[in-house]
C-alpha cells in the first residue's frame, strides 16, 4: 500500500471552463484541489456526497442552498449531501481544497 503521493500522482481534469481539479482518494474519502481562473464558474449542482472545504487562496462567491457568501482565504464551508450549490470566482485566481465522503465516482474518471 502506498502512503505518500506527489502532485503528479493526482487525477487531473477540467470540471468547467477555467475550473481545474486535482483529485486523490482512498476507500472512504476524497480530496480535490480546485483551481479557479478569474470569472470562472462551477454551475449549480448537487450530489449525494457530503462535502467540506477550505479556501486556500483568493476568494469566490459561494451559494449553498439559499445562502450566498463571498468566501476568502482561510474560510471553511460544509455542504450536506443533496444540497444545491455553485461557485463564481472573482477577478483573481482562487484555490480551494474540497473533501468528499464517500469519494465521488464521477471524479475518478
Amino acid at each position: 500500500m502506498k502512503y505518500f503521493y506527489s502532485a503528479e500522482d493526482a487525477n487531473q481534469r477540467e470540471l468547467a471552463p477555467g475550473v481545474k481539479l486535482k483529485t486523490m482518494w482512498g476507500d472512504k474519502i476524497m480530496m480535490s484541489l480546485v483551481e479557479l481562473d478569474p470569472g470562472s464558474e462551477v454551475p449549480l449542482h448537487s450530489h449525494t456526497n457530503e462535502q467540506a472545504g477550505m479556501v486556500l487562496e483568493g476568494e469566490f462567491e459561494f451559494t449553498i442552498g439559499t445562502e450566498s457568501k463571498k468566501v476568502k482565504e482561510g474560510e471553511y464551508y460544509i455542504i450536506p449531501g443533496g444540497i444545491e450549490h455553485r461557485v463564481v470566482a472573482g477577478s483573481k485566481p482562487a484555490r480551494a481544497l474540497d473533501i468528499f465522503s464517500p469519494p465521488r465516482e464521477d471524479y475518478k474518471s
